[in-house]
């Protein structure tokens, strides 16, 4: 598939590098992109760059919904119950408001501070979902921006010899993992509550049925099993410090209008903090998973 990033080819899409390892933008109007003529060379795009960005779009959540469900399968309706008895969903129709502020989502909004550290989503799930389109309805006047990690290219710059030996471990996911490290003083109660959700394990890399590998890298990875702590501990810490290297990540200033979407399966993302009475409030749709984390053979 190719992608013009000059004048481009009839019928092709315009796109442009926003760095050299991760994220490009593409030019394609409103019209364009909610007919889906052009969304096999978005996904293929995505899965090769990780992210792609389209400025000055302005969706509105039918809108998103739409361009979503061309790209894959739109996840609707109630994900997973709590253990304290809420039900987690995706919130009307496909669309999940995406914000601090309890009176705009009070199911899922007391664990949004977890995304200000790298993480990728659904590593409670056995098959973690494609993709994620995430667009702004009210932006805050400083910081929130959002980071992505290629971790797919962090792996590809190993040396073969480590490389290996990643591809034989395991690492188990935990919601405590995820969330302690951005609240250290957590009340015994939230604590417990974390806890008790449930727990995955999964191969530290992803042998993609593309061919691309990939670490399954996340703040959720809680340690790796069989290894003595202290070990597993300095490897996440120095895998994590490796897969966010400048040379991997992009960082995304939003502006008003903007539709960003990225392939959930081969990069991390986290949001710097901002001031949460600020109202910021974006909207996502989820593409469901398409294959299970699966260790190369």
């Amino acid at each position: 598939m190719a992608f013009a990033s000059g004048t481009p080819e009839a019928g092709a899409i315009q796109a442009v590098d926003l760095t050299p390892r991760i994220a490009s933008r593409i030019m394609i109007d409103k019209p364009a992109l909610l007919s889906g003529t052009h969304a096999e060379e978005i996904r293929s795009l995505l899965i090769a760059r990780g992210v792609v960005v389209v400025r000055d779009i302005a969706l509105d959540d039918d809108e998103l919904r739409t361009i979503a469900r061309t790209l894959g399968q739109l996840r609707i309706g109630a994900v997973r119950r709590g253990a304290d008895g809420a039900i987690l969903t995706e919130g009307d129709g496909g669309i999940l408001r995406v914000t601090l502020d309890e009176t705009r989502n009070p199911e899922y909004a007391r664990f949004l501070f977890g995304n200000q550290l790298w993480h990728m989503d659904g590593t409670y799930e056995e098959v973690p979902p494609f993709a994620t389109l995430l667009a702004p309805v009210r932006l805050s006047a400083r910081g929130g921006d959002t980071l992505f990690a290629n971790t797919a290219a962090a792996f590809a710059d190993l040396p073969e010899d480590e490389q290996r030996r990643l591809e034989t471990l395991r690492v188990l996911h935990t919601m405590q993992a995820a969330l302690f490290p951005a609240k250290r003083d957590c009340s015994v109660e939230e604590f417990a509550l974390w806890s008790s959700y449930p727990q995955r394990s999964h191969p530290l890399v992803w042998q993609h049925r593309s061919g691309v590998r990939s670490l399954v890298l996340s703040t959720s990875g809680a340690y790796v099993e069989g290894m003595e702590p202290a070990e597993s501990h300095d490897l996440l810490q120095r895998l994590m410090i490796h897969a966010t290297q400048d040379r991997y990540v992009y960082r995304h200033k939003w502006q008003p209008g903007d539709l960003a979407i990225w392939d959930n399966t081969a990069t991390m993302h986290r949001v710097e903090p901002f001031d949460r009475e600020s109202g910021r409030e974006l909207h996502r749709c989820t593409l469901n998973g398409e294959e299970p984390v699966t260790a190369p053979a």
